[in-house]
Formats: C-alpha cells, structure tokens, sequence
C-alpha cells in the first residue's frame, strides 16, 4: 500500500543522519516523494505508467554516486527521489496482482517491466496491498523514522501510520463498495475506470 511505499522511502534517507545531518530532512522528504511518485498512475494505467524497476534503478545509481562525491540538498534530493522510486516500482513485484480483489489471486500482473516489454508476475510476499502483513510492514518501517526524526517529519510519520491503519481496515470493504458502486456510474465514466474495476 502507498504508506508503506512512502515509509521505505523515508527510510533509505536513515543514513544521512550520521553521515550529514544537515541533509537528512531533505533526503527523507525526496525519499517519501519518490515512494510517492509511482502510485499516481493509479488511474491511468497503474503499475506500467509511472512505475519503472528497471529505469529508476538504472538512474538512481548515477545520481547515488553524485550525492556521495558532491553531497548537497540537489544531488541528495534526486537520488532519494530515484531511490524511493525504485524501490516502490521494485517492491510492487513481492505483492499481489493488479486486481480489484487481489487477495483472490487470479491476477499474472504485478508490475510492469517496460525494458523487457511485458509484465513482471506477482510474488505475493505480501498477499496484497492493505493485508495484515502490509501493515506490519508499515509499522516496522514507521518506528525507526519516529527514532529518527522530528517537527513536521514526524508528524508525516504518525500521519502515514494512520492512513494505514485506516486502509487495512477498510480494504476489503472498499473494493466491495468499488463493485457495488461502478455499475451504477453513467457509460460516460467508462473510458476513466481502471481496467481493474470491470
């Protein structure tokens, strides 16, 4: 689920708080903004649109290499933003498929490898976005960064663990209100549902 995206990505900044602490805030908002980025292909295209394993990996390792020679707020910036991506794109494999109810398993679709044209199977680690396991997950995530940071950071912290919480709670029920909801909606709203919701 997208707070446990944001989280890991918050928390590849962790090392910035020893090594430059001056750097740290803007490695863990370029981190939660780059586990952020992927999902907001959730409506057009989710999972091939906007999430790239490979491309984002391949970036992120230049743009890695530049903030350790070159440390400032702009390399640090991209190459949390790109790590927070990748992660995300990669993460997204180790889930369910792409389904309304991905808990039923009868999905092959999990991600979408745009270097090798076709789609990455899901691995399903976590049964699917918003299981129990996701939510341990986001809470794992969650209590380093609440060790580490402080201000507003912390705030995003507390605010992402509420919202999973919240999602985990109601997962199952939103997707029966998606199946309730979606043949009511006038043909004109067709061509803007995600193939999922059909």
């Amino acid at each position: 689920m997208l707070p446990t995206h944001v989280l890991a990505g918050m928390l590849l900044a962790a090392p910035l708080v020893r090594a430059a602490p001056e750097l740290a805030p803007v490695g863990f908002a370029a981190g939660f903004l780059g586990g952020l980025l992927p999902d907001l292909d959730m409506y057009t295209g989710h999972r091939r649109t906007l999430h790239y394993p490979v491309y984002y990996s391949v970036f992120a390792a230049p743009a890695l290499l530049a903030a350790v020679v070159a440390p400032s707020v702009l390399t640090v910036g991209i190459a949390l933003f790109l790590l927070g991506a990748a992660l995300h794109s990669v993460a997204d494999m180790y889930g369910g498929g792409l389904e309304l109810r991905p808990w039923e398993g009868n999905s092959d679709r999990a991600v979408y490898d745009h270097h090798r044209e076709r789609w990455i199977s899901p691995r399903r680690g976590v049964r699917y976005d918003g299981a129990a396991e996701d939510l341990a997950l986001s809470l794992g995530l969650a209590v380093p960064l609440l060790l580490l940071v402080d201000g507003p950071l912390r705030e995003v912290v507390v605010g992402t663990l509420a919202v999973a919480v919240v999602y985990t709670v109601l997962r199952r029920r939103l997707a029966e209100i998606a199946a309730a909801v979606i043949p009511l909606l006038p043909a004109a709203f067709d061509p803007y549902l995600p193939d999922r919701y059909r």
